[in-house]
C-alpha cells in the first residue's frame, strides 16, 4: 500500500495520501488549497490517478483543496451527507464506504467538533479528522459544534475501536504525527473523564480566539461545488423538465454515471444505462460502448449523476474524446426527484 502523510504548516493540517499500488488508483483526506501542486506533484512521480479527494468537515482553519482538486484531476469529491457544502460529487452516511481499487474508507459519523464530521477507518488505522487529535480533541465551540455530541462520538463509537488501531487526526499541533486509540484511552488528558458532564463542562471552559482563517475559510468551503446555478444556460446543460420530455425517445440515451452502490441505495431513472464515472474514459474511446452509441448510433447522450458534479465534468471528457452531441442534467437525481421525477428501488 501506498500511504503518505503530508503538512501544511500554516494551520497545522495533515493530508493523507492513500493507494494500493503504484499506477493505481489514489484518494486523498482533508487537502489545503496551497498544496495542491505538491500533491498533483506526488501523484505524478508515483503514477498515481487521483479518484476521490475527500473531507472530514467543513474546515474552518484552510480553504481546501477539494474544488481546485476536482477542477484539475476531474476527481470524485465526496463529504458526509450532514454537509451543508453546496455541491459535492457523492454523500457518505454512517457505516458506508468510500472505495477506490485495493482501498475501502468505512465512514463513521463523529459529531461534535461540527455537526458534520466524520471519522474514515480503514483496516489498521483511523482518519478522525478534527474530532479526536493526538493527546486532544477539537473545540465545539463553533459550526455547531456540541461537546455533548462530541462526547458520545468519542466514547461510544472511536474508543470502541481496537486499541492498535492507528489514530491520524486532522492536525496536530505539537509535532505528533500518529497515535494509537490504545493511547489515547490512556493518556489523552480530555478522554480521563469520569461522566458526560466532566467532559462538557471541559470543552465549555476552552476559551480559545477563533482560528485566524475563518471568517476567509468556512464561506470559501461552503461553495467549493461545480456552479450549477444559471447552467441550464449552457449549450450542452439541460434542466431536469427538460430531461423528463426526453424519457423514452430512441435518439437518446440517458447515461447514469454514479457507483453501483449509489444505484442500489437511490434508485434509477428508467430506461438509463450504467458507465461509472471512474470507468468513463473506456466507455468514451472508440470501440467503447458510447463512442458507439454517440457516433455509429447517432445518439444524444445525457449524462447525469447524484448533484450534477460528475456529470458536468463527464460532458468535458465526452467533449475531449471528440463526442459533440452530449449533456448533462443540472443537479442530478437530486433535483430530478425535486422536480418530480422518482428514482424506483
Amino acid at each position: 500500500m501506498i500511504f503518505r502523510q503530508m503538512f501544511e504548516s500554516v494551520s497545522c493540517t495533515y493530508t493523507y495520501i492513500l493507494a494500493s499500488r503504484p499506477g493505481g488508483e489514489a484518494l486523498i483526506i482533508d487537502p489545503v488549497l496551497e498544496k495542491v501542486d505538491q500533491y498533483l506533484r506526488l501523484l505524478s512521480e508515483l503514477d498515481l490517478k487521483l479518484v476521490k479527494a475527500v473531507d472530514t468537515h467543513v474546515h474552518a482553519d484552510h480553504v481546501t483543496g477539494l474544488g481546485a482538486l476536482r477542477d484539475r484531476t476531474r476527481c470524485i469529491t465526496v463529504m458526509g451527507e450532514q454537509s451543508a457544502v453546496n455541491v459535492v460529487s457523492m454523500r457518505v452516511g454512517e457505516g458506508e464506504t468510500i472505495d477506490v481499487e485495493g482501498i475501502r474508507l468505512t465512514s463513521i459519523y463523529t459529531p461534535g467538533h461540527t455537526d458534520d464530521s466524520y471519522s474514515f477507518l480503514m483496516d489498521d488505522r483511523v482518519f478522525t479528522g478534527d474530532t479526536l487529535f493526538i493527546r486532544g480533541t477539537g473545540r465545539t465551540d463553533f459550526q455547531n459544534g456540541d461537546p455533548r455530541a462530541q462526547y458520545h462520538s468519542l466514547f461510544n463509537k472511536l474508543l470502541k475501536l481496537p486499541d492498535q488501531t492507528l489514530v491520524f487526526p486532522a492536525h496536530d499541533y505539537k509535532g505528533e504525527t500518529v497515535s494509537t486509540i490504545g493511547e489515547e484511552k490512556a493518556y489523552n488528558p480530555r478522554l480521563q473523564v469520569q461522566s458526560e458532564a466532566e467532559y462538557v463542562e471541559i470543552m465549555e471552559n476552552l476559551n480559545l480566539p477563533n482560528p485566524k482563517q475563518m471568517d476567509v475559510a468556512v464561506p470559501a468551503n461552503l461553495t467549493i461545488g461545480a456552479a450549477q446555478a444559471g447552467a441550464e444556460e449552457e449549450a450542452w446543460a439541460i434542466s431536469v423538465g427538460d430531461a423528463m420530455e426526453f424519457l423514452g425517445r430512441p435518439e437518446v440515451k440517458l447515461v447514469d454515471l454514479r457507483e453501483e452502490k449509489e444505484r442500489r441505495q437511490e434508485g434509477i431513472i428508467p430506461g438509463s444505462v450504467h458507465a461509472p464515472y471512474t470507468s468513463l474514459a473506456d466507455f468514451l474511446a472508440p470501440g467503447g460502448f458510447l463512442n458507439e452509441e454517440a457516433s455509429s448510433g447517432g445518439k444524444r447522450l445525457i449524462f447525469f449523476c447524484a448533484y450534477g458534479e460528475r456529470s458536468a465534468l463527464a460532458v468535458k471528457t465526452a467533449q475531449e474524446a471528440g463526442l459533440g452531441n452530449v449533456c448533462h442534467i443540472v443537479g442530478g437525481l437530486d433535483a430530478w426527484r425535486k422536480g418530480g421525477g422518482m428514482a424506483p428501488k
